[in-house]
This record gives C-alpha cells, sequence and structure tokens, in this order.
C-alpha cells in the first residue's frame, strides 16, 4: 500500500556518528519502501550554508539521501530551527523539495499541514524575536557573505547562548500555545497536523468548531529515533 514517512529533529552531526548510521540504514530499509520522505526540520544540528556541503560529514548525509532519491522516491526538505539556512543547492544535490512552512498537502486523501512546529511555540517570546530576525532575508544575506570558518564561530556561540537559556526556561514556554494551534487549524480548515520541534512524541486530538483534527508530534532521534508512517488509513508512530 502506497504510504509516507514523516522524521524531524535527527540534529545530525559528526559529534554523533552513531545518528546518521541509524538513519543511513533507516534510508536504504524503511525509507526505500514508501513513497516519499518527509524531512520537517532540524535534519542538521546545524547547516552554515550550502557553501558547506563539501565538508565530509554533510557529504555523507547528502549522498545518502541522494541514493533515495534516485531509487524513485520523492523527497521533501522542510527548514527547522537549527539548519533554517538550508538552500536550494543542497535541496538539488540531494533531489529533493524545499517545502515552506507551514505546507498543506493532500495525504493520500486527507488534508495534512506541515510544520516544523517552532512557530507554534508563542509563549517563548525570546525564541521568536530571535526566529524573525534569522529568518529576516537580508540577515541571512549578510550572515551568508562571512567566510564559512567565521560563521561556523558564530552559530557555537549562539547554540552556547541557546543552551543556556533553555536551562532558565520552564517546559511549558519551551512548548506549543495552545492557542496557537487551535487558531492555525482554524485557519487552514481544519486538517491534520503534522510537526517537530518539540521533542515531545504524541498523538493529541482536538475538538475545534465540533471538528475533530489530529495533531502528531514526532520525535527526535537523540536517543532513540523513530517516524510517522501515513497511508490512506491513517497514521500510526513507530519507533526505530
Amino acid at each position: 500500500m502506497a504510504h509516507s514517512l514523516f522524521i524531524s529533529d535527527l540534529h545530525l552531526s559528526a559529534d554523533r556518528p552513531e545518528v546518521l548510521s541509524a538513519f543511513a540504514k533507516f534510508l536504504v530499509t524503511t525509507a526505500a519502501q514508501a513513497e516519499a520522505l518527509y524531512i520537517l526540520g532540524d535534519l542538521f544540528e546545524y547547516w552554515a550554508g550550502d557553501d558547506d556541503l563539501g565538508a565530509p560529514f554533510n557529504r555523507q548525509v547528502v549522498t545518502a539521501l541522494a541514493n533515495l532519491h534516485a531509487g524513485g522516491k520523492a523527497l521533501y526538505l522542510m527548514h527547522g530551527n537549527r539548519d533554517f539556512l538550508m538552500g536550494e543547492t543542497l535541496a538539488n544535490t540531494c533531489g529533493a523539495h524545499l517545502l515552506p512552512d507551514p505546507s498543506l498537502v493532500d495525504l493520500h486523501g486527507t488534508p495534512t499541514l506541515l510544520m516544523h512546529g517552532d512557530t507554534l511555540c508563542t509563549d517563548d517570546t525570546a525564541y521568536m524575536a530571535f526566529r524573525e530576525q534569522v529568518r529576516d532575508p537580508q540577515w541571512q544575506q549578510h550572515f551568508l557573505a562571512q567566510p564559512l570558518a567565521q560563521r561556523k564561530a558564530q552559530i557555537e556561540q549562539l547554540r552556547e547562548q541557546s543552551r543556556l537559556a533553555q536551562r532558565r526556561k520552564t517546559a511549558e514556554i519551551m512548548d506549543v500555545n495552545a492557542e496557537s494551534v487551535i487558531n492555525t487549524l482554524r485557519q487552514r480548515d481544519y486538517p491534520r497536523l503534522i510537526h517537530g520541534h518539540t521533542h515531545r512524541p504524541a498523538l493529541h486530538v482536538h475538538e475545534i468548531d465540533g471538528r475533530r483534527c489530529e495533531r502528531w508530534v514526532l520525535p527526535d532521534w537523540y536517543e532513540q529515533g523513530g517516524y510517522l508512517r501515513c497511508d490512506e488509513h491513517g497514521c500510526a508512530a513507530i519507533k526505530i
């Protein structure tokens, strides 16, 4: 039966080669049996720009994705809060389509809204302000004009600042805002929603204006990893 797979928050980096090994195995086994693979953000721990494609670790990731695409599978990439600088060069190299966030798709007959999920976390006002800054095209143009090594050094500083800031934030602040979820589903005519970002995998069912909306939250790949499998009969969360 035709089906699609969804993953997010792998946070791939050279510091965690075991995760790349698990991902590579997933691509040649599980994903190779699917019609399409959707990666909804934070595939990489960070992405400094498409001119870093030549780095050995990045080349391994891109080659593995390109091989999946070469096997006839549709591949979709969405920006996360860590790899929002992924560009068309990266996408073309691995045969992927870059999806805007959010994207509303017809998924095996069911309208489904795809998001990374960070824009739903509106209680985290400091992060939302940072997100607005770094998603500005002028900011990105200025940042990408700097030498690659300088960009990576700045990213490391930002990562450390983020780690320190997260220690001062409550779990509730870093989770989705219920009103934001409801408004998003209402504005999109009550679709099913799939997102990542919060690292809190679960199925939530929202009753909005008499309509039932499923919200699937994808797992991260820090400990075990997992994916969502969807076909014409619905979705199921599966651990690696």
